[in-house]
C-alpha cells in the first residue's frame, strides 16, 4: 500500500462535493464471503445453472436447495468488516454520498450506510413468483423447501437478479444517476465484469469524477479510468483512510 497515494485519496475525498462509492465481492471476501468469479470463487465449485431463472421455474426445489447452501447457510454468520465500517463512517460524516453495490449480502446497511443502490438484489428479502408480496427473509421455513407465500401459495424467489433477469429499474437509475453526479467515484474490490455495472465507473469519469481504485490487484478499469490505484486489501486501505479523516 502506498502511503502517499492514500493520503492523495483521503484528500481528493475530504474535499469531494459528492463522491459516491462502487463495490463489488472484493469488499466482502474480508467478512468470509467468497466471490463468485476468480481463483477460489463460488462458480468454480458450484455450476450457476441453479440461480438461471428459467431453471429455477422448471426446478424450484433443486434450485433452492443449491440457493440455501450456497447463500443461506454461508451469509448468516458473515458481519461487516473495517471496509464496510469505514464506508458507512464516511457517509455519516457525509464525506461519502452514496453507495453503489453488486452485493447481494446487505453488509453495507449493517455496518450503517444508509443510501445504498443493490444492482443485484438482497438475499435478505423474498419475492413470491406468482402475485409478487415480498417477505423478509425470516419469513421462510428453509426445512421446508421451496418455501411459499403466504397470501397465494406461489413460491417464493429470493430478491436477487437471477442469470437471464433483468437489472431492477430503480437500481439501476439511481446507479447510472449518482455516479454521473459524483467528482469522486471510488471503486472497491471489483472488476466489474457484469453488465450493465461495467458501465457504471465509465459513466463517472465521463462525467469528469476523479476515480480511485481500491483493489487487491488490477482490474481492466486501473489501466483505462482509475485515477490513483490504491493497491491493497479493502480493510487496510479504508482502515488508514478512515485514520486520515478522522472517523
Amino acid at each position: 500500500m502506498d502511503n502517499e497515494k492514500v493520503k492523495e485519496a483521503a484528500e481528493l475525498i475530504r474535499k469531494a462535493k459528492y463522491a459516491v462509492a462502487f463495490t463489488g465481492a472484493g469488499i466482502s471476501v474480508e467478512s468470509g464471503i467468497p466471490p463468485f468469479r476468480g481463483r477460489d470463487g463460488l462458480w468454480e465449485k458450484y455450476d450457476p445453472i441453479f440461480l438461471e431463472i428459467e431453471y429455477f421455474k422448471k426446478k424450484p426445489l433443486a434450485s433452492w436447495m443449491k440457493i440455501k447452501e450456497v447463500f443461506y447457510d454461508m451469509l448468516q454468520d458473515a458481519k461487516p468488516n473495517l471496509a464496510h465500517q469505514v464506508i458507512a463512517k464516511m457517509c455519516e460524516r457525509g464525506f461519502v454520498e452514496s453507495v453503489i453495490t453488486q452485493n447481494i449480502d446487505s453488509l453495507h446497511q449493517e455496518a450503517g450506510s444508509r443510501y445504498v443502490y443493490e444492482l443485484h438484489g438482497t438475499h435478505k428479502q423474498l419475492v413470491c413468483t406468482e402475485c409478487q408480496s415480498e417477505y423478509h427473509i425470516n419469513f421462510a421455513d428453509f426445512d421446508f423447501l421451496p418455501p411459499t407465500c403466504f397470501v397465494c401459495k406461489g413460491i417464493l424467489k429470493p430478491d436477487i437478479v437471477f442469470f437471464n433477469e433483468p437489472i431492477p429499474q430503480f437500481a439501476k437509475s439511481r446507479s447510472f444517476a449518482e455516479a454521473e453526479k459524483s467528482d469522486v467515484f471510488i471503486i472497491v474490490g471489483t472488476n466489474a465484469e457484469v453488465y450493465p455495472a461495467n458501465e457504471i465507473p465509465v459513466a463517472a469519469k465521463n462525467s469528469g469524477a476523479i476515480i480511485i481504485e481500491v483493489n487487491i490487484k488490477e482490474s481492466h478499469f486501473t489501466n483505462s479510468i482509475t485515477d490513483i490505484f490504491l493497491q491493497g486489501k479493502a480493510t487496510e486501505v479504508f482502515g488508514r483512510i478512515g485514520e486520515l479523516l478522522y472517523l
